[in-house]
């Protein structure tokens, strides 16, 4: 619908003063748009590079344990050389010793399971050693980029602190400002106002007819409508682009 009627009863504020508060409240919220603007995707920078900082130190944070694991595992394995070595020494005293031919070849076969074993430990120790020397350049690596992005973080936070700096006092008196208009609005017309402007490229809700078109779309509006929005009795807006339309002399 193309018109917003809003009935006047006794004690409540014109039509106009309503359009002026709604006219009022865009200006406003264009100057916060504004600054808004002036920072840019610096926020949006800053919480991305605070991710990426937070993923690079659990990526490192887990590289760490997994390379602390491969060291118990080699010393495991170390251990188990040295247990073996133990044992052969104790079997080869035992042959000494042997009553037959039979003892001799069960404590032979033992000494040979247990070089077999001592071979296993150390193909395990230089596979883990491969495997914590990639995960430790990945280490070195994943530090370097972090520095990178911890400077990078520290700089745009820097920026974004300085923007939000200067213009943080600006942005809370119009906020201010806004919610003093926001009570001359009834809750009907500002719902309609937050949601025109929330679906508005550019933000704006409420726009003047500039040259018999409307702000907004820029589309031509007909000589009886600029004759009704001139009058200021009703609220009304555009049929094309959906905003309220105010004369250029409100």
């Amino acid at each position: 619908m193309a018109k917003m009627d809003t009935k006047t009863n006794t004690g409540e504020i014109s039509v106009e003063e309503k359009l002026r508060a709604l006219y009022n409240l865009q200006k406003v919220m264009t100057e916060i748009d504004k600054i808004r603007t002036l920072r840019g995707e610096l926020p949006l920078e800053v919480q991305d590079l605070e991710d990426e900082v937070e993923g690079l130190e659990t990526r490192i944070h887990n590289l760490n344990a997994e390379i602390k694991n491969l060291n118990n595992a080699i010393q495991e394995k170390k251990n188990g050389i040295k247990e073996a070595d133990l044992l052969i020494k104790k079997y080869e005293s035992q042959q000494s010793s042997v009553r037959n031919n039979r003892e001799f070849e069960s404590l032979n076969k033992e000494i040979e399971y247990q070089n077999l074993e001592k071979e296993l430990c150390k193909k395990r120790i230089s596979e883990f050693e491969i495997e914590m020397k990639a995960k430790q350049e990945a280490v070195a690596n994943s530090q370097a980029f972090l520095e990178e992005r911890k400077s990078d973080l520290e700089s745009k936070k820097k920026e974004l602190d300085n923007i939000v700096s200067d213009t943080k006092e600006d942005e809370e008196k119009l906020k201010k400002k806004a919610k003093e208009i926001e009570k001359d609005i009834d809750d009907r017309l500002l719902t309609a106002f937050k949601r025109i402007r929330k679906n508005a490229r550019n933000g704006l809700a409420v726009v003047t007819v500039e040259r018999d078109a409307c702000g907004g779309c820029f589309n031509k509006i007909p000589p009886q409508r600029q004759l009704d929005i001139q009058s200021r009795k009703k609220v009304i807006v555009c049929e094309y682009c959906g905003r309220i339309l105010v004369d250029s002399e409100l």
